[in-house]
């Protein structure tokens, strides 16, 4: 079972640490469903990207602001509902979020990790 406080807190070095500002982590692959854990250092974007057919962003430490829906800005312990739009997730500053996707619908082919 992950220990949400132990990979908050290596994840969060790591993206320090990290040229690109990030680091990430599938935690759970079940089906159609994923769980990962992202850290973004302040200042760094996950460029804009496609929606999975569904997702949430729960933020775990800092702020993050999700581009290209209604701009919403995140704080620890906010979980956002992601629309079907394109988007990107920027940090305003040092932040950790779970992300969870379903990246199919029942009776699909199961796409590859």
């Amino acid at each position: 079972m992950p220990d949400l406080d132990a990979l908050t807190s290596s994840h969060l070095q790591a993206a320090r640490a990290d040229e690109h500002g990030r680091s990430a982590e599938l935690l759970v692959h079940d089906g159609v469903l994923r769980q990962s854990i992202l850290a973004l250092r302040g200042g760094t974007e996950l460029a804009e990207h496609n929606s999975p057919h569904a997702a949430s962003l729960q933020v775990l430490v800092g702020r993050v602001r999700v581009t290209g829906e209604d701009e919403p800005v995140l704080a620890a312990g906010q979980l956002h509902t992601l629309t079907h739009q394109r988007h990107a997730v920027a940090a305003l500053e040092d932040s950790v979020f779970l992300l969870t996707t379903v990246t199919g619908l029942p009776g699909e082919p199961p796409q590859s990790p």
